[in-house]
């Protein structure tokens, strides 16, 4: 797979080192001088460019990407990336990183990007999964299907601990895909007990969390 990215800092260079890793080819882009460092990433590939400008594109063949990542520490930057990545050379999948959290709104497929990565939402939502129990939380977004990845650590006074989660009338169109116990992972396979302390992960439209939410915690959330 050959992936594009645009942003050669500590964000870019970083990734690029893990999908070398794993057998990806990478392109990374910088229009800053002082941010082309060959040496620090030397498997893959460099271009001098300024990625808001579709000569550059052009010269880094992005229309040959399966993956372009817009990385770089401007949200004005990474938008037309995103934009001109999927409108300009119909690239497959795009990628964005979201600075500043009031420009999140911003980043979807209007802009021409597929997912968008929000590192202050990623913080705080893992410091919310770490210390909250009977309160969802929602860990990720996924733009083309209108749901989203969210935690709850199953609370002592929910009625449904000691249930197999088949039995659990969740809401439509909500799936329980992973339960965490004690460091270990568990597939849910409809006869597996709840417990107190489990972290169940779903995948849930937006407006059933509320709903999912009161089923599982009711003496938290009014159900």
């Amino acid at each position: 797979m050959r992936v594009a990215i645009a942003g050669a800092g500590a964000v870019g260079r970083s990734i690029a080192r893990e999908l070398i890793g794993n057998g990806h080819q990478v392109l990374l882009i910088d229009k800053s001088p002082a941010s082309i460092r060959p040496e620090r990433v030397p498997d893959a590939e460099w271009l001098l460019a300024d990625s808001c400008e579709l000569s550059s594109l052009e010269e880094a063949q992005f229309d040959k990407c399966d993956v372009v990542i817009a990385a770089t520490g401007d949200d004005k930057v990474n938008l037309v990336t995103s934009l001109l990545a999927k409108t300009e050379f119909g690239v497959p999948r795009t990628v964005a990183r979201v600075n500043h959290p009031n420009n999140e709104w911003l980043f979807t497929e209007a802009w021409g990007v597929d997912v968008n990565v929000s590192t202050p939402r990623i913080m705080s939502a893992l410091v919310e999964e770490a210390v909250s129990v009977g309160d969802l939380v929602r860990l990720f977004t996924f733009r083309q299907g209108n749901a989203n990845l969210v935690e709850m650590t199953l609370p002592p006074e929910s009625p449904y601990v000691g249930t197999p989660s088949g039995l659990v009338p969740f809401p439509d169109n909500c799936a329980l895909v992973t339960i965490l116990r004690d460091g270990q992972v568990y597939t849910p396979s409809g006869e597996q007990l709840l417990e107190a302390g489990d972290e169940l992960l779903f995948v849930v439209p937006a407006d059933v969390e509320e709903e999912l939410e009161r089923l599982l915690s009711p003496t938290s959330h009014g159900g």
